[in-house]
């Protein structure tokens, strides 16, 4: 495990935001792993949140930060993979609530809501803030039970 390298990956509407975080990313001392976009130019998403959650899901690295315009469709692909849990963040209190309550390991962006001084308050938020355990570790478990029953009816 590469605890201190973090992931990152955008599609073209995130890609000027993902180029601030990782610098600002950088700075903090996580060494900073890319996974593209590398331009503006039009692209879809699915492809680079799926190559980051597939990270996350094998355990290579612990957290991979996706941005896409809205953040939803990023999200949505990534908590396809098991073990990913990704939360769309647009302020302080969900990207802290999201490592509180579910010990989330993706941070999503929006970067038609979220712009750069905010997008980097809410990545140190995310990534000083510790899970809490207690019930919320009980609710993980479940969720990876869920995970488990799925993935056994598919097979």
């Amino acid at each position: 495990m590469k605890d201190k390298t973090i992931l990152i990956a955008c599609d073209h509407a995130g890609f000027n935001l993902k180029e601030i975080l990782k610098s600002y990313l950088a700075q903090c001392g996580f060494k900073v792993k890319d996974l593209g976009t590398y331009s503006k130019e039009r692209c879809d998403y699915p492809y680079f949140s799926a190559a980051l959650a597939a990270e996350i899901s094998k355990g290579t690295y612990k957290r991979g930060i996706l941005i896409c315009k809205t953040g939803i469709g990023s999200a949505i692909v990534a908590n396809r993979f098991p073990g990913v849990r990704a939360s769309v963040c647009f302020n302080l209190k969900s990207a802290r609530l999201t490592r509180e309550h579910n010990d989330s390991n993706v941070l999503v962006l929006g970067a038609a809501f979220v712009k750069g001084a905010d997008a980097r308050r809410i990545a140190h938020t995310w990534l000083n803030t510790k899970f809490l355990g207690g019930r919320h570790a009980r609710r993980l478990s479940q969720i990876k039970t869920i995970e488990r029953e799925i993935r056994g009816k598919r097979l």
